[in-house]
């Protein structure tokens, strides 16, 4: 992980320099995962689609502000998170999110002490997700699918730690509730 992110910074210097083979290779880095947070947050896939184009295209743009190479995904995840609420502005979101493609296998998982098969417990989260506030669906993208550390979301967010918390907390205890008679009484 940490030659990872010194090959990220060798690359992101490059490109602040011009080389546009490096910011293509960078851009191949982090693709599906700004995407799959702008599908978790727009919850549309062509929308998702089209925003991850312009926030690589405002990335490139912006690459020399960049101070420190090493806050790139924090930097990156800011102009994603602006060009979604930019579309949130224009467009006023819809309040059902599209299914994010749970994945199938067939098998079954124990919840509860019984079978909840993978699709239907995907389905039971995307739509906790969706009745989550757009706040709260952020902080839980952020920190259960991105992985970020608080200080990171509060720099991707522009506000302060405590609100960051809050807001995950928050939306966790509400999916903990929303989630928990599916593991009282499983999947129907």
């Amino acid at each position: 992980m940490i030659f990872r992110a010194v090959e990220d910074t060798d690359l992101i210097q490059q490109a602040a320099r011009g080389n546009v083979e490096s910011f293509n290779l960078l851009v191949s880095r982090w693709e599906k995962r700004v995407y799959n947070y702008l599908l978790r947050i727009t919850g549309n896939r062509e929308d998702a689609l089209d925003l991850a184009q312009d926030v690589f295209l405002k990335a490139y743009q912006n690459l020399r502000k960049l101070d420190d190479a090493g806050r790139f995904a924090p930097w990156l995840y800011r102009i994603a998170h602006n060009e979604a609420y930019s579309l949130f502005r224009k467009h006023k979101p819809e309040t059902a999110v599209d299914n994010l493609e749970p994945e199938a296998t067939g098998a079954g998982i124990a919840v509860g002490g019984r079978s909840v098969f993978p699709i239907e417990l995907s389905l039971a989260v995307a739509s906790a997700l969706d009745r989550l506030s757009p706040d709260q669906r952020e902080a839980v993208v952020l920190k259960i699918y991105q992985g970020f550390k608080f200080e990171e979301m509060a720099e991707i967010l522009e506000c302060p730690v405590s609100t960051v918390k809050s807001r995950l907390y928050t939306a966790l205890d509400l999916l903990k509730a929303d989630l928990a008679p599916i593991s009282a009484r499983g999947v129907s």
